[in-house]
């Protein structure tokens, strides 16, 4: 009744079986494996290589994955900043209490979530006016979050995470030898998600009344 993790890695990719090796693991515990969670890990890669892909498409030779001033940024940068900010503090806490797939899920609801389905979608308008100062800021934002959290994923997605790093605008030479995020006091805009929570609310109000 054995699992040949070769045949798995043949059909889903090395990344996919370490994905869900780790979800909802913790210390001490025996974990069922199953094809849905396999599949799940590989919809998730698929939509990380999607929004890279988006935020590739939309950079230039100028673009870089550095923040802007503070007074560039607009309330959508503040709260994904500050959202990112903490997902730093939280995945290192409990990494550091060898929680590990506390921390996996941490990063994947981030990234599925509140970088993809939220905070790209909230940038496109800007990033429809090529060329102006309000596209660069979503662009350098975009840019910068998505760095955060390929290093953040790294050590549970190693091939894809160093595949699309290598793509991006970076200093190191590899992303596993680049610094890991930490937290970051002036990064965090605490009234800023507040605001930006009321409105995307509003959002789902408006889209479950439809």
């Amino acid at each position: 009744n054995g699992i040949d993790p070769l045949k798995v890695i043949e059909e889903y990719g090395a990344d996919a079986l370490r994905f869900a090796l780790a979800t909802g693991n913790a210390p001490g515990n025996d974990m069922r494996f199953s094809d849905e969670k396999i599949e799940s890990a590989r919809n998730f890669a698929n939509k990380l290589w999607n929004a890279s892909r988006f935020v590739l498409m939309n950079m230039n030779d100028e673009s870089d994955c550095k923040l802007p001033p503070v007074n560039d940024l607009a309330l959508e940068d503040k709260w994904i900043l500050s959202r990112f900010n903490r997902l730093a503090k939280e995945v290192r806490e409990n990494i550091d209490r060898y929680e590990l797939g506390v921390a996996l899920a941490l990063i994947y609801d981030f990234a599925w979530d509140v970088f993809c389905d939220w905070y790209i979608e909230l940038s496109k308008n800007r990033l429809y006016e090529t060329g102006s100062k309000e596209a660069k800021t979503a662009i350098s934002v975009l840019g910068y979050v998505l760095t955060g959290i390929l290093k953040l994923l790294h050590p549970y997605m190693p091939f894809i995470t160093e595949e699309i790093y290598q793509a991006l605008p970076h200093e190191d030479e590899s992303i596993m030898i680049s610094a890991y995020p930490v937290f970051d006091e002036a990064l965090l805009f605490p009234e800023e998600e507040v605001a930006m929570e009321k409105v995307l609310d509003a959002i789902r109000a408006i889209r479950a009344r439809r």
